[in-house]
């Protein structure tokens, strides 16, 4: 994607080398523009040894089954933002345990995707017939004669296979940090 004028002020922008590399910067104020980016979360939620999945209705992905997820807004902290897509496309409330994976994925649009695990709390899964047309919870069995998206195949392996506890959320707030996502080892 290319930009031409300055999202801060309005200006033409420049090709500059800041930092060792080629970015583009604005001729008239401080703004430089370090890209496109955007960040997409999913849930992984197992209860009673199943696994919650739905399947996409709309593009990417029609047809396919995948984990709840979707991407954050603006000002939404990341922790609520998996929250509310497990609600909205499946009906189902969760809590965050912990970052169990994590997708880099460099391209136009370079896209960063976390894998939450999510405790279960209650709800039955109800596709929002939206985003998705259906919604369960699933054996890893069963989920071998769906037609399950391949990354979501790798954070099955993932869910299931995992041994350790991946980055759990912080237990302590620190008072000067609120809102802050914390998340360690």
């Amino acid at each position: 994607m290319s930009i031409n004028f300055c999202s801060k002020c309005g200006s033409t922008v420049e090709v500059r080398s800041i930092g060792g590399a080629d970015r583009l910067a604005c001729t008239s104020c401080d703004y430089i523009y370090w890209g496109n980016y955007s960040i997409g979360v999913g849930a992984l939620i197992i209860k009673e040894g199943k696994i919650l999945l739905v399947r996409r209705a709309q593009e990417p992905g029609k047809g396919y089954w995948t984990n709840p997820g979707g991407y954050i807004e603006q000002q939404e902290p990341i922790e609520e933002t998996i929250v509310r897509e497990v609600l909205e496309e499946a009906g189902i409330h969760a809590k965050v345990t912990g970052i169990i994976a994590v997708r880099d994925q460099p391209r136009e649009i370079h896209n960063l995707y976390i894998a939450f695990e999510m405790e279960y709390l209650s709800g039955e899964p109800i596709p929002d017939d939206e985003e998705v047309d259906e919604a369960g919870f699933f054996t890893l069995e069963e989920t071998e004669s769906m037609n399950v998206a391949g990354f979501t195949k790798w954070l099955l392996d993932v869910a299931f296979q995992a041994e350790g506890k991946g980055l759990i959320k912080e237990p302590l707030a620190i008072k000067a940090l609120e809102r802050y996502g914390l998340f360690r080892v």
